[in-house]
């Protein structure tokens, strides 16, 4: 008799709605971590290539220079990822994030949607905190998976990580309750024409 539970192969889901897996779907917590960070090492380097363009699109100093520091760790994120890959004996090599391949496409969407400004730079950091909010439940995430393997040195890097990308966010948020989103919203204010 068939567990109504296990979905039969080749099916998508049954009744349930339970999925089917693939057919090389993660049996253990160990392939389902390295494929997490396949995930999030080609995420970092896509953000390696977008943040420039996002830095020269923000008309504020204080935000193009937050992005553009930003740039740097990230690409020290990246080297960290290949350090964690070998501690594994895995070759480091990414795999699409569709996450955060659809929260660049709206990141460039904003873009599209703004006039260089205050609106747009408010735009940038509202895209941006989406990418750092994304990274910091992965990275937290990761963290859990490698301390559940007894990896303790992947633990070390990957909480170095989930520390920066707190940080970055707190860095966006300063600059956006400080300054770019007042300036937004004046300038919004004063594009108003009275009745």
């Amino acid at each position: 008799m068939k567990n109504n539970n296990t979905p039969s192969k080749g099916s998508q889901n049954n009744n349930n709605g339970i999925v089917a897996a693939a057919a090389d779907a993660a049996t253990e917590l160990k392939e389902l971590f390295i494929d997490s960070l396949k995930d999030i090492y080609w995420a970092e380097n896509a953000l390696v290539t977008a943040l420039p363009k996002m830095a020269q699109n923000a008309t504020s100093p204080l935000l193009a220079s937050a992005i553009k520091e930003h740039l740097e760790v990230t690409k020290n994120q990246v080297v960290r990822l290949e350090t964690i890959f070998a501690l594994l004996g895995e070759k480091p090599e990414g795999k699409k994030c569709e996450a955060m391949a659809g929260l660049l496409k709206e990141g460039d969407g904003i873009l599209e949607e703004t006039v260089p400004g205050p609106v747009r730079d408010a735009g940038i950091i509202a895209a941006s905190q989406k990418i750092e909010h994304y990274e910091i439940a992965t990275y937290g995430t990761l963290c859990a998976f490698a301390k559940a393997l007894g990896e303790n040195d992947a633990v070390q890097l990957l909480t170095q990580t989930l520390a920066e990308e707190k940080e970055a966010d707190m860095i966006l948020s300063d600059a956006a309750c400080s300054s770019i989103n007042l300036k937004a919203a004046k300038n919004t204010m004063d594009s108003v024409v009275p009745e």
